[in-house]
């Protein structure tokens, strides 16, 4: 039997290994920045957000990753929505990733065109977030292309990380009713961003590994030879 016949098809790889890519960078973003940033500046301290970090020693991580992501999601093929969904959330995380926020930027610096590139920023961040709940509550939940519903407890776990990234929205939100003190103290937006992120990244990398297993072929069972019977005397 020729071993390679129980593979996955090369589609179904290619799938698996850009899902993993866009989970894979989504778990690591928020411990990269914010370690980077503490070795960089050798303070234990965070900043008021994720996207923050644009204005620090660690730019390029950021914009690079979020790039990445954009990438990875425009490159994303499966189905139709998905398809289409994808491409939506890779041009929003690569918007994200060039219109910096103004929060964590000098004031003396910000001018009329900054405020624009923020509200660019908000915008895109909050679509992204947004879609990024929609694959974990909506596609990632649907059967496969063969027909194949994902088991009861991936059913749950995706609907927890979809949950976890609308709270997470709707927090960050919330503080921004806080007073300015509090904010800076507390820093909502900081940790509402790294929990969604952390949400849509296990995810991810969860849905990879069940696509990979869904699209392995299961080997036939090897049919066994029938016992030969003595003939029956005449």
């Amino acid at each position: 039997m020729n071993p390679g016949s129980h593979k996955p098809p090369q589609d179904a790889v290619t799938v698996r290994h850009l899902r993993l890519g866009v989970g894979s960078v989504g778990l690591a973003l928020p411990i990269v920045l914010v370690v980077g940033h503490m070795a960089a500046t050798r303070r234990l301290t965070l900043l008021d957000s994720l996207s923050g970090y644009y204005h620090s020693e660690m730019r390029d991580v950021f914009v690079g990753s979020m790039c990445a992501v954009g990438v990875f999601l425009i490159g994303y093929r499966y189905r139709r929505p998905e398809d289409v969904l994808g491409t939506v959330a890779g041009v929003l995380a690569v918007t994200v990733a060039l219109f910096p926020t103004t929060t964590g930027a000098p004031a003396v610096t910000v001018d009329g065109l900054d405020r624009t590139a923020g509200v660019v920023h908000q915008v895109a961040a909050a679509g992204l977030f947004a879609l990024l709940a929609t694959f974990c509550l909506v596609l990632f939940v649907r059967p496969d292309t063969a027909g194949v519903p994902p088991r009861r407890s991936a059913v749950i776990f995706y609907r927890v990380c979809g949950g976890l990234i609308v709270l997470a929205i709707a927090l960050a939100l919330a503080s921004t009713q806080l007073p300015d003190d509090v904010r800076h103290t507390v820093k909502p937006v900081l940790w509402c961003e790294t929990l969604a992120v952390f949400a849509f990244g296990a995810a991810w990398v969860a849905k990879s590994d069940a696509l990979l297993r869904a699209a392995t072929p299961t080997p036939a069972p090897t049919p066994t030879s029938p016992t030969p019977t003595s003939p029956t005397p005449a």
